[in-house]
């Protein structure tokens, strides 16, 4: 007879990943201690490496956010630009009308 299945939650894999990589601990050891097969080892590690890069990624709200932010700013210094363009030009025509 079968013995059940154990399902690791993404916590729980990242733990024994961690294990191995930080800690230094043999995949042998690992997978004896927790009745794991290497190849399920292997492949959660190959997923963490492929999909990790999403750990460092800003989330697409704190980018939207940056980005309104940015554009307020240059929105802002343009006005003023704007405002001290003007400014001058009417200096310019009245120094020349007179």
């Amino acid at each position: 007879m079968r013995k059940p299945r154990k399902n690791y939650s993404p916590e729980e894999k990242l733990s024994i990943l961690k294990r191995h990589l930080a800690e230094g601990v043999p995949v042998s050891d690992l997978c004896e201690e927790l009745q794991l097969n290497p190849n399920v080892f292997y492949a959660g590690q190959k997923q963490l490496f492929e999909n990790g890069a999403g750990a460092f990624q800003r989330s697409r709200k704190a980018q939207v956010d940056a980005r309104d932010r940015r554009i307020e700013q240059l929105q802002a210094k343009l006005q003023q630009k704007n405002e001290v363009f003007a400014e001058v030009m009417q200096e310019q025509v009245a120094l020349k009308s007179t």
